[in-house]
């Protein structure tokens, strides 16, 4: 899998700034030279806005990238680029930072896959010697020591309410872990020791790591919390990935949703329809799923190439009141004639998808009922139809 034009287009704009920042030391001036490399001005009311200094010192900056853009991919792409800019001897580490469950389960998958596109560019351009560890395996201390970690590209995929959240779960990070005790042998400056936090934790372990930071759909990460789990992690470098940067984001490349339709990036065309009752819109997205599936068949006759059109359909909170929840809706589609094998729910707190692969041509599911899932930015290639029942 290569990048698109526009993707290295993206990755010659943080070589950009890295070669700025090399120059000048300093992740405000970088910013400045690097937009007036581009003939762009910063500052004024026709400028680019100033560099927000939000962590004092480390260079903090954005990719506004439209979904569907490949934003994972292109954090993957970056890891490379922004530790060839740092000293050789620098340990290779990244805490890849997400906002939810099920983008956190998506990209751990993916990451640890190594036949995942995603994987396959990170192994090829690290020789192969990567590891990439969830939040339990790193408590554990399994396979992470300070060898790996000087050895080799190191992943840590976790979510922000790891660093952010107070209960007793979440706190395990902050608490005493004789499976990284090896690491405090290797501290070598007491002043970067955190406060209320044992020398043997998983906190500290990272503050004296001096990651690189990527943070995903960063426009969830912006509370005074949010700045002070990026302080404790102490980074080198953060590199925000979002389709909506907020105010105060550094934003060094754009990307335009007419960057990603001449890439084919889109499915299109993109057909609206409004239905006057739920009822008509469960049945009139079964009648357009099998319309779709019989073209799919055509095509897969002429070409070989399979596509399994999947409904998602949206399901209202269970807390609204007459609200049509996914319990509701699943029976529907069974009274409807659809086979329960065909339908899989996906929410927080139920995922019928765990170990599915969607895009297995033995897999049967073609209808998938969820909450919030799109909004969270759960990816699926065969979702061809969403159907939403809230009443707009």
């Amino acid at each position: 899998m290569e990048p698109k034009k526009y993707q290295k287009k993206v990755l010659r704009d943080l070589d950009s700034y890295l070669s700025s920042l090399q120059i000048t030391n300093d992740p405000s001036a970088a910013y400045k030279m690097h937009w007036e490399n581009k003939q762009v001005k910063v500052g004024g009311p026709n400028g680019m806005k100033p560099y927000n200094n939000i962590l004092t010192n480390i260079p903090h900056v954005c990719f506004k990238v439209p979904t569907g853009g490949g934003k994972t991919f292109l954090g993957a792409l970056s890891i490379r680029n922004i530790f060839d800019n740092f000293p050789r001897k620098k340990t290779k580490t990244v805490v890849w930072l997400v906002p939810s469950d099920s983008i956190l389960e998506q990209t751990l998958k993916n990451l640890k896959n190594p036949s995942h596109p995603y994987r396959e560019k990170i192994n090829s351009q690290w020789n192969g010697r990567v590891e990439v560890f969830s939040k339990q395996e790193l408590l554990d201390g399994q396979n992470f020591n300070p060898t790996t970690v000087l050895e080799q590209l190191c992943i840590f995929v976790l979510s922000y309410d790891t660093f952010r959240a107070r209960d007793k779960e979440s706190r395990k990070i902050y608490q005493a872990n004789s499976s990284l005790s090896v690491f405090s042998e290797t501290y070598k400056n007491d002043e970067k020791m955190l406060d209320n936090c044992d020398p043997t934790s998983l906190m500290q372990v990272i503050n004296h790591l001096n990651p690189v930071v990527i943070v995903d759909e960063s426009h969830n990460a912006t509370t005074d919390l949010s700045t002070e789990m990026l302080l404790n992690i102490n980074p080198c470098f953060v590199l925000d990935l979002t389709a909506t940067p907020r105010e105060n984001s550094n934003i060094i490349s754009f990307v335009s949703a007419h960057d990603l339709k001449k890439e084919s990036m889109v499915k299109l065309p993109v057909v609206v329809y409004n239905r006057p009752n739920q009822e008509e819109v469960i049945a009139d997205s079964i009648d357009l799923r099998n319309k779709l599936e019989k073209d799919a068949k055509i095509e897969f006759d002429l070409n070989q190439r399979y596509i399994r059109p999947i409904v998602l359909f949206q399901a209202q909170p269970k807390n609204e009141e007459d609200s049509l929840t996914f319990e509701k809706i699943k029976q529907k589609l069974i009274n409807a004639g659809i086979p329960a094998n065909q339908i899989a729910i996906k929410t927080s707190k139920l995922n019928e998808l765990v170990n599915v692969d969607l895009m297995d041509q033995n897999c049967e599911i073609r209808y998938i009922i969820t909450v919030n899932a799109l909004k969270e930015g759960w990816d699926c290639s065969f979702a061809y139809i969403l159907a939403s029942l809230a009443n707009r």
